[in-house]
């Protein structure tokens, strides 16, 4: 099988792309089964918009008018394709720009004439049979449902020539410590699906479901989502400088405080610990919570616990600076900014036990 994988992504290597890095899965899987798949990202091509002109259709038969990277490499390549995959992160709930400009480049395979189809509806007939097409798109929402009008459009211009369509939520998650777990399985799977598609030119539906698996449930994403945007703004930073600067999204409530330690949680270094802190906060957010940690996993709760291994006093605010690397543990101690009572080890290890 001959594939070209084509992404429309605009940060494609640059290690960001979410699009990029389930393309990459997907296509070692198609390669581990034989196919020969080559990958273009479009934005190292140029590309120009479809003028309209109908050129192609009448003076200069199924070539177009425009002279660049499409009608010179792109399309002849396309056309030798036994499967094009088009890889597109999903903006305003369709294909991006970049990946319409290309399909509505490829007009030239089409004749102009009107014929009726098997169903009675008015089509163009073909100059040259196209390639199937596998649609592959991410998004940062965690719903499934975001992907329903670039699906529609998919299968109504591709038809029977459709044989895939990949969608991934929480993309964006998957890229950070909320999908560290789930990325594994996530390559793995889309592995599968590329071995599949060569051999059977199909997913199944159990290999999908990996594909899809959730990251963490709707609400949590959501709210570590908030925090981290909100952290964005108040440094005026991008996501991405926002990210390089290895900022912690700041929680305003004990609810997301909740929501984002253990998302620092540090398994291994907690090895066979059972123990419950309780954070109990004072000034700009007052009340107490508390981390059970058991099994490797931290759980956390409102409100105190029963018999806590070690309770920390400390205003909200300061606590936010010692997470964030602002304020040091140690000297805010001894200092009596904040006060610790219990296991005092277990006060020392929380640096080990949690990170950004």
């Amino acid at each position: 099988m001959k594939v070209l994988a084509i992404n429309s992504s605009p940060r494609a290597g640059k290690g960001r792309s979410k699009t990029e890095l389930l393309l990459k899965s997907l296509v070692e899987g198609m390669r581990q089964a034989g196919a020969q798949v080559e990958v273009v990202n479009l934005k190292e091509k140029k590309v120009r918009f479809c003028q309209g002109c109908f050129t192609c259709w009448t003076k200069t038969p199924g070539q177009c008018i425009l002279k660049d990277d499409m009608s010179q490499e792109l399309y002849p390549k396309w056309l030798e394709a036994d499967l094009a995959i088009y890889a597109t992160p999903l903006y305003h709930f369709s294909l991006n720009a970049h990946m319409k400009a290309f399909v509505e480049r490829t007009l030239p395979f089409l004749e102009p004439f009107f014929e009726r189809g098997e169903g009675g509806a008015i089509h163009h007939p073909l100059r040259h049979k196209p390639p199937a097409v596998v649609m592959l798109s991410v998004a940062g929402f965690p719903e499934m449902e975001v992907f329903s009008q670039l699906s529609s459009w998919a299968r109504f211009i591709f038809r029977e020539g459709l044989l895939a369509e990949i969608y991934r939520p929480s993309a964006e998650a998957l890229g950070t410590v909320m999908g560290k777990e789930v990325l594994p399985s996530v390559q793995e799977a889309l592995q599968t699906a590329g071995r599949e598609l060569v051999e059977s030119r199909r997913v199944t539906p159990e290999t999908m479901a990996a594909i899809t698996q959730p990251v963490l449930d709707k609400e949590t994403i959501a709210g570590i989502t908030n925090m981290f945007w909100r952290t964005c703004l108040e440094n005026n930073l991008t996501p991405r400088e926002c990210t390089e600067a290895n900022l912690v999204p700041q929680p305003q409530t004990l609810e997301e405080f909740l929501l984002i330690m253990p998302l620092g949680f540090k398994a291994e270094a907690a090895g066979d610990l059972n123990a419950t802190i309780q954070f109990n906060f004072s000034g700009q957010v007052e009340g107490s919570c508390h981390l059970d940690i058991a099994g490797g996993k931290v759980a956390g709760a409102s409100g105190p616990a029963q018999s806590p291994d070690l309770a920390i006093d400390a205003p909200f605010a300061l606590w936010l600076e010692i997470m964030s690397g602002k304020a040091d543990p140690q000297q805010v101690f001894m200092q009596g900014q904040a006060k610790a009572a219990g296991d005092l080890g277990l006060l020392m290890r929380l640096g080990q036990l949690f990170g950004s």
